[in-house]
Parts: structure tokens; sequence; C-alpha cells
């Protein structure tokens, strides 16, 4: 009987004990696009920034995984960072749009970053319909700091090195013709013909296949659709479609001499077939950007970062923004010596790249290349 009231006694002081200490909270949180922080692709280099930042600076931090891809899970994920004490919240990808409006005004002493995209309250385009029945509002919150990419700069870069490589029968796989996707696309379809026209091909020499597959998610049938194209010829198929872009993985993997273009991060860890990556500077801008709110930061009493500096920004060439990985082991003719030649152009802007979404891709100017699109 005195051991029962001694094991009741302990665990009622345990309990007391636990009730006592403070709550664990963290300053910097990160909410992921419902993937996870190892996706080797958005979320993952997002992460790395804040990861980096955070430790150099020894700043508590923590992501938060949405239950679906839903603007009301994002917006819940998002509170629930807001509750464990998140001081900064950094949002990977233009579906945060609606969800960061949204919560903007509502926590005005809370930084956002946004990657790629601008807060707004439109949730069909088609209709104009908003997220909450209010007139469509394209407001960007004195606390948020949106930080889109020049896309096509580095699809442009990797259509390029694609053809120097010495292919001619090429692919272009997007998740959605969203705008950032179809920088990607377009930049690649117009790097493609400047190197052909460099090199002194014919009109029509290069053929490019190009596609949106409306998923951004790995799925038996991407892999298929890339299986299939690459038994017809392509050799091969740059993939601006997140986790979509396993699928065409593995289907090179299954080949002889096929390969893939990557995306947003250097991807060439997840397969050998991984020639090269049209690369978003993720990590290092996430990381600018929360130096730049620490460094202009000031506080409330109760210790809120308050310092407005709601910005928007475009990250290009010109200040390493987007790029190719610095290792070329997998080229056989494209060398780091002609990848310099041609990003200083790009980097100088001496080369015109058209970026307007707007347009039809069959409407680049591009007599080098004949395109094959499918709706």
């Amino acid at each position: 009987m005195k051991k029962v009231v001694v094991a009741l006694v302990v665990a009622v002081l345990a309990l007391a004990l636990a009730a006592c200490q403070p709550k664990k909270t963290y300053e910097i949180g990160l909410v992921t696009d419902v993937g996870t922080i190892n996706d080797k692709s958005f979320n993952q280099g997002a992460w790395e920034g804040v990861e980096e930042y955070a430790e150099e600076h020894d700043i508590s931090y923590k992501y938060y995984q949405p239950d679906t891809k839903s603007t009301e899970d994002y917006v819940k994920s998002i509170e629930v960072a807001i509750k464990n004490g998140a001081k900064i919240v950094v949002t990977p990808g233009f579906l945060f749009e609606n969800a960061i409006w949204l919560v903007q005004d509502k926590y005005p002493t809370v930084k956002f970053v946004l990657l790629d995209g601008a807060p707004h309250n439109v949730s069909d385009w088609g209709t104009m319909a908003t997220v909450d029945g209010s007139p469509v509002n394209f407001e960007t919150g004195a606390n948020v700091y949106s930080i889109f990419y020049a896309e096509e700069e580095s699809g442009f870069l990797a259509g390029y090195a694609a053809v120097k490589e010495g292919f001619t029968k090429l692919g272009f796989m997007g998740g959605m013709s969203v705008p950032a996707v179809v920088r990607f696309g377009y930049g690649f379809v117009q790097g493609a013909n400047y190197a052909a026209n460099e090199m002194g091909l014919a009109n029509g020499a290069i053929t490019i296949k190009y596609e949106y597959l409306n998923s951004f998610a790995p799925e038996a049938g991407h892999q298929t659709k890339a299986a299939s194209w690459y038994s017809t010829g392509t050799e091969v198929i740059f993939v601006a479609a997140g986790g979509a872009g396993n699928s065409v993985m593995k289907a090179a993997e299954g080949l002889a001499n096929k390969y893939v273009i990557g995306v947003d991060v250097d991807q060439k860890a997840e397969s050998e077939r991984i020639i090269t990556s049209a690369m978003k500077e993720l990590s290092t801008s996430v990381y600018g950007a929360l130096e730049e709110i620490y460094n202009n930061r000031q506080y409330n009493g109760d210790g809120d970062i308050i310092t407005t500096n709601g910005k928007s920004v475009t990250l290009d060439a010109s200040v390493g923004g987007v790029g190719l990985p610095a290792d070329f082991s997998r080229f056989n003719t494209f060398t780091q010596a002609m990848y310099n030649v041609i990003f200083a152009k790009v980097e100088g802007k001496q080369i015109v790249i058209v970026k307007d979404v707007s347009i039809a891709v069959t409407a680049l100017v591009v007599p080098k290349v004949t395109l094959q699109v499918t709706a």
C-alpha cells in the first residue's frame, strides 16, 4: 500500500513539475506545401535556408505539415505555428497566396515570407471568385516579404546546355500552366533555340515536345507518358513539376541513354539520369530574407517583430537567384567554361528572353525549334 501511495505522489509531483515547465516555442516556422522537408524540391530548399540561418543565429525553428493541400489547412498550419511562438512564417509556393492574404492583416506583428507568389484573394481565375466572397484584392501587407524568381533565365540556361551537349530531341513537362512553370518552359525553348543558332543548325533542327501534366505529384501515368516520349526518340526531358519529376526519373532509369533535367534545386542525388537542374536559389533567398528581416528588426513590449518592410522582389541571374549547379561532370560536351560565357550574357541582360506568360508558347519566335505542343 505504501508503494502505491509513493507511486501516486511521484506521479502527481511529475505532473506538477511538467505543468510548471515553460512551453517550448519556435520563433521561425515553415509550413510545407503538403509534402515534406525532404522532397528534394521547394519545401526542402526553403527549409535548408531556415535551418542554416536559425542554426547560425541560435534561433528556435520548426516546420509544420498541413493535412491537405487546401487554403483552409494552410491557414490552420500557419496559425499553429503562430500559437507556438512563430514571429516569422515561411511559406514555399504560390499555393499559399490565398492563405497569406487571409492572415496578413489578422497577425500584423508576424512576418510572412512567401516564395513564388504574392497575396491575393482570387480563388478561381476563370470566374474571378474570391476565397472570402469579397471584392478582388491584391494587397500585399507591410508584414509580407514576397519573393519571385526569374525562371525564364534558369530554363533558358537548361535548354542552352541541352542543345550544346548534343541533344536534338528534347521534352518539357510542366506541372501546371501557372506563371512560374510557364516561364521555365518558355525559357527552355528559347535557350535551345539560341544554342542551335550559335551552332549553325538548320531551322527546325531541334524538336521539343511540350506539355503540362496538371499535377505536381508522382503518378504512374506520368512515368508511362515519359517512357512513351523516350521510346519515340526524346533524349532528355526538362520536368518542372515538383514531385512528378520522380516519375520521369524512373522512366529514364529504365531506358538506355535517356536523361532528365531537374528543377528548383540540384536534384542529381535523386537519380543518375539527372544531367543538370534549372535551379532557383531557394535556400539562399530564404536565408537572405530572414537576414534582412532580423537586421531591420524592432520590437514592441511583447517581443514581437514590428518592423514594416513589406516588399516584393524578383531574384534573377544578376543577384545569383537562378542558374545551373556547378557540377558539370555528367555532361560530355557542355563545360563550365561554356556555361560561364552564356551565364554572363544572361546576367548582363545581353539576351532578350520572353517571359510574358499571356502569350502562347507557339508564338515564341524560335525558328530552330519544332514545337510539338500537347494540350
